[in-house]
């Protein structure tokens, strides 16, 4: 399920306070980055990544095919950095603000 543009917002405010924990360099997305990155977002659920100079990859391009074989959402991505979120279905540690619907 998508987030909102509320919910992307929040989730922007809590990764302001995160350190990078992901660094993708010039091995670019290997299966070792993937199984790092699937272990961080689900201990954390939402996880702060730079891209290094020496990878061939910009951060938007690391961070779309992170979330295409992650199966998270790209939160945001500001110069060499990005931040993914994945909500951890046993043991949900971000609680999300719910959508209000215009009726």
């Amino acid at each position: 399920m998508p987030i909102s543009s509320k919910q992307r917002a929040q989730l922007r405010g809590l990764a302001m306070e995160l350190d990078t924990i992901i660094q993708v360099g010039k091995g670019g997305i290997s299966d070792s980055l993937v199984d790092s990155v699937n272990a961080a977002l689900k201990a954390r659920e939402l996880v702060k990544s730079r891209v290094l100079e020496n990878s061939m990859l910009t951060a938007r391009e690391a961070c779309d095919a992170l979330c295409e074989k992650c199966g998270a959402e790209g939160v945001q991505v500001i110069g060499t950095k990005f931040v993914l979120y994945k909500r951890n279905e046993k043991e949900p540690k971000i609680v999300l603000v719910k959508d209000k619907k215009k009726t």
